[in-house]
């Protein structure tokens, strides 16, 4: 893969990101950095990753913010008198290939101004986009498309995650964009390492 992080973000929330940055980590052998958890500061993002992967090379790097509140960044920030701004952000070091899990969707605010898809931008990040079957399901996935090819940012692989409409799945493939790769991962019987570690090796199109 290239030298820039793969930032893997959803067309909304509960679509699976971590199950998949999970098995990207895993199979990449990249470092994880989860920039800001909002809530379940007891069992984060970043413990599951470390529970669901095997590899010994892989550095979880700890977040920049740990919001108590389960909530939009920017409130839960609020709740606790924090204003998150871009300049608190910077890459961690990784000797690795680095994949950054956001959190929500594009859109979701960091602050009144600064959204997202804008820390992806600074970043400079290559995208993995984690689409789930739903109703309204193809209007989010063409929309964050949308958003990301407007901004310039390349996205360079979209998840479906667990098993989709034969119907959906050939209209958003109809609008991926040139160059972008994508691949099906099937809903695990049970989220456990050995399911983790033997996902479709088609993901690895990302190396």
């Amino acid at each position: 893969m290239s030298n820039k992080p793969l930032f893997v973000t959803g067309i909304g929330t509960d679509v699976g990101k971590t199950i998949v940055s999970a098995v990207l980590v895993e199979q990449l052998k990249a470092d994880y950095w989860k920039p800001v958890q909002a809530g379940d500061l007891h069992h984060t993002d970043s413990h599951k990753i470390q529970q669901l992967i095997v590899n010994m090379e892989t550095v979880v790097h700890p977040e920049r913010y740990r919001l108590k509140m389960a909530a939009s960044p920017h409130k839960a920030a609020r709740a606790e008198g924090i204003h998150i701004s871009s300049a608190d952000f910077s890459l961690p070091n990784s000797r690795r290939p680095l994949l950054i899990e956001g959190a929500g969707g594009l859109f979701v605010p960091l602050s009144d101004t600064f959204l997202m898809i804008d820390l992806m931008e600074q970043f400079d990040a290559e995208i993995v986009l984690v689409a789930r079957n739903y109703l309204g399901c193809i209007n989010h996935t063409l929309l964050s498309i949308d958003a990301l090819t407007s901004r310039g940012l390349k996205l360079k692989h979209i998840v479906f995650n667990g098993e989709f409409d034969p119907d959906t799945l050939e209209v958003i493939i109809s609008h991926i964009p040139l160059k972008t790769t994508f691949s099906e991962l099937p809903e695990f019987q049970a989220c456990t390492r050995y399911a983790i570690a033997t996902a479709p090796v088609q993901l690895t199109s990302l190396s």
